[in-house]
């Protein structure tokens, strides 16, 4: 699959989300609502989804979002290639205003995370990586290709929600010797075991597969993974049901 040709287009989109949201994000007007499932939505969501779709659309395959249409199975179970979208991944941190939360897009072939883009536009910090790619990070600093460096501390540094911190993580941690802490919001969270600053991200809270599609695939590219604890099975992708399992990066 050659998805390098949609490569321009697809940095191009994730930018100009990024840009809409700092808009909303600097003017205090969230126009906050609850969703279905209890989770917030606000204007920037729904103006980074339209952003985005517009430029996706230019592209011969379907999109699944977040804030789009809810698409049912029996529509999008044959889907062989799609994306798939987190138009604002982090939204309860948007709305506090720590300015971890991010813009996701992925490439999805048959269940697997083949491309990803993940966009904090706070941090002016682009990550995207595929298989056979490589991974890369665009900041003010320019391009530079991430590589999975090793850890050289001692210390196993594992990377915990500021949202979701429970008992399950909690008992996980302390399975380690020596340990350190590193809170970190939305797709930031894998993004720091694709910056090498961070060695495991333990998820056992509720995950959609829009909040974790995109970072698996820069993961991926670094010979890294996102993996079911009991199974040891990589996360798929266009399930009936798009809850993810509980899972592991690293």
């Amino acid at each position: 699959m050659n998805y390098t040709e949609h490569l321009e287009l697809i940095l191009k989109a994730t930018r100009e989300a990024g840009e809409a949201i700092l808009d909303v994000y600097y003017s205090n007007d969230f126009n906050i609502a609850i969703k279905g499932d209890e989770s917030p939505i606000t204007r920037a969501d729904n103006i980074a989804h339209n952003i985005i779709e517009s430029y996706l659309k230019q592209t011969p395959y379907p999109i699944l979002s977040e804030e789009g249409a809810k698409i049912p199975f029996n529509n999008r179970k044959d889907w062989n290639l799609f994306w798939m979208v987190d138009p604002l991944d982090g939204t309860k941190e948007f709305i506090k205003q720590n300015g971890e939360f991010t813009v996701n897009i992925a490439l999805i072939e048959n269940g697997n995370p083949i491309f990803g883009v993940v966009f904090a536009p706070v941090l002016d910090k682009l990550y995207y990586g595929g298989e056979g790619y490589g991974a890369h990070l665009i900041s003010e600093n320019g391009t530079s290709k991430l590589t999975n460096s090793k850890n050289k501390i001692g210390k196993t540094r594992i990377v915990a929600s500021r949202s979701h911190l429970n008992v399950d993580t909690e008992n996980f941690i302390n399975t380690f010797n020596e340990v350190e802490i590193i809170s970190m919001g939305s797709s930031l969270k894998f993004m720091m075991l694709a910056e090498g600053r961070a060695d495991i991200y333990p998820r056992f809270a509720p995950t959609m597969e829009w909040d974790t599609a995109a970072a698996h695939a820069i993961l991926k590219a670094l010979g890294k993974d996102v993996f079911e604890p009991t199974t040891k099975f990589p996360l798929r992708y266009n399930k009936e049901n798009l809850l993810n399992p509980f899972f592991i990066a690293k």
